[in-house]
């Protein structure tokens, strides 16, 4: 059944949406299936499903009810783009506070829509959020401002925060777990749990997370900086949510506000990161994407991107999320992820086919991770134009010939190296621990700086 003429409108100008400021916009690349019709009616079937209709029509139906339709307001078939336009009354809220809602979100942008029979393929690639909703959602209660002061640094352009993820992810009892902790510590800042880390029978979490609570203060007394620690408080149930977060407060006590949470909030969902973003405001909210890939990768056509990802973390209330490398590490990506790191951090930003106004809502620190080391900090600092990020490298920690310390310590020298506009390998032949970690990579030293051996002396 064709119902484009009710769930489209290609008449509408789409500055002239975002000025009336009562829709939402969002753009999808969609495909549909050979023999369903023309492509403006497989894109109204889609807004119908999305919003007010089904695949028939039905006596319930009345003009009050119109009003809520979403509307196809932009096509065009040859790039296989589609526009729909949600009015914001179709989006639920709390009955306790008002609030807007994720779950509303994504249940009507990407719920019923992506198992509809005429379409072969529908991926979210942006979408704009207008005042009259984004003042309705949390937004972040803790931002990278408040790690620099807890770490005694400027909080305008505090820098780089160092950190790492203890390896192996899986497998270490509580005290080597501790131990690394310390060791790390002793050069670098940040430390997180990795996304499976939690509660295992070889490592209880209330004895592991007494013996990372001590190995803090010791770091902190041998080297008179503070320290920080991303624990994982992931769990189905919001209780539980809350009773490890809970512990882990008072286990850390006087160092409870050097601890961030970690969420799992891709494989979790909405729920989990609300969950702590509002039981526990004062801490800073760490977003892990683990999983997201099953829908955000270059290689589906369904589900949504990972920008799209990154700013609905925003959204919920993340005060960081991870963004992957940027075509520097061993994840998915690209140089022009970039536009992912400015949409979170930026108050105004430029996405693929939005530009968004935050409105003075708390930006969402970039977290980068996957396969980095010390050699490739100068390029993604430059592709970047920032070092106002937390890196957490594991490998690019242990891995360094000389320990995680001196891995935390080449990190650190990597920023000061790109600060400096130096040449990488005559910098390294001043700084040992940053020169240690072309012998600590060599593949990658050989890819990035052919010739550094022998301007480095190495056999």
């Amino acid at each position: 059944m064709d119902q484009s003429d009710r769930y489209a409108n290609l008449d509408l100008n789409e500055q002239d949406l975002i000025a009336g400021g009562k829709h939402v916009l969002v753009a999808y690349t969609m495909k549909p299936k050979a023999g369903h019709g023309s492509y403006l009616a497989s894109a109204a079937h889609f807004a119908a499903e999305s919003s007010t209709g089904t695949n028939v029509e039905v006596s319930t139906t009345d003009n009050y009810t119109k009003n809520f339709d979403a509307l196809v307001y932009e096509i065009d078939e040859g790039k296989e783009l589609m526009k729909i336009a949600y009015p914001v009354e179709l989006f639920d809220r709390n009955i306790i506070d008002g609030r807007a809602m994720l779950a509303s979100f994504l249940t009507l942008t990407i719920g019923n829509n992506q198992g509809m029979g005429d379409i072969e393929y529908a991926k979210m690639r942006d979408f704009y959020m207008p005042r009259a909703l984004l003042k309705l959602f949390d937004g972040p209660a803790t931002t990278i401002q408040d790690l620099w002061r807890v770490l005694g640094r400027p909080v305008v352009d505090g820098g780089f925060i160092v950190g790492t993820i203890v390896k192996p992810k899986l497998g270490l009892r509580p005290e080597p777990f501790a131990r690394a902790c310390y060791d790390f510590w002793l050069g670098g800042d940040f430390i997180k749990n990795d996304e499976p880390q939690g509660n295992q029978v070889f490592a209880p979490m209330k004895e592991t997370i007494a013996l990372v609570a001590d190995s803090m203060k010791r770091a902190q007394d041998k080297t008179g900086e503070a320290k920080l620690f991303s624990a994982n408080i992931t769990a189905d149930d919001h209780y539980e949510m809350v009773a490890r977060g809970e512990y882990i407060l008072e286990t850390f006590g006087e160092n409870a506000d050097h601890v961030a949470f970690l969420v799992d909030g891709y494989v979790a969902g909405p729920a989990a990161i609300t969950t702590c973003r509002r039981q526990f405001p004062n801490q800073y909210l760490h977003y892990h994407r683990a999983g997201h890939g099953a829908v955000t990768s270059p290689q589906s056509d369904r589900g949504y991107t990972a920008f799209v990802l990154s700013k609905m973390a925003r959204l919920q209330g993340a005060s960081g999320i991870h963004t992957g490398t940027m075509g520097y590490g061993k994840m998915e990506g690209d140089k022009s992820d970039t536009d992912m790191a400015f949409m979170i951090s930026q108050d105004s930003a430029d996405g693929p086919f939005y530009h968004q106004e935050w409105l003075g809502m708390n930006p969402t620190t970039p977290i980068i991770s996957g396969g980095m080391n010390a050699l490739r900090m100068p390029g993604f600092f430059d592709n970047l134009g920032t070092s106002n990020l937390i890196m957490t490298a594991g490998g690019g920690c242990y891995g360094h010939i000389d320990g995680p310390a001196a891995g935390a310590t080449s990190l650190r020298q990597a920023e000061t190296c790109w600060k400096a506009g130096a040449d990488p390998v005559e910098f390294a032949k001043e700084n040992k621990e940053f020169a240690r970690a072309f012998e600590s990579f060599p593949g990658d030293a050989d890819n990035l700086y052919p010739g550094w051996r022998e301007k480095l002396g190495v056999a």
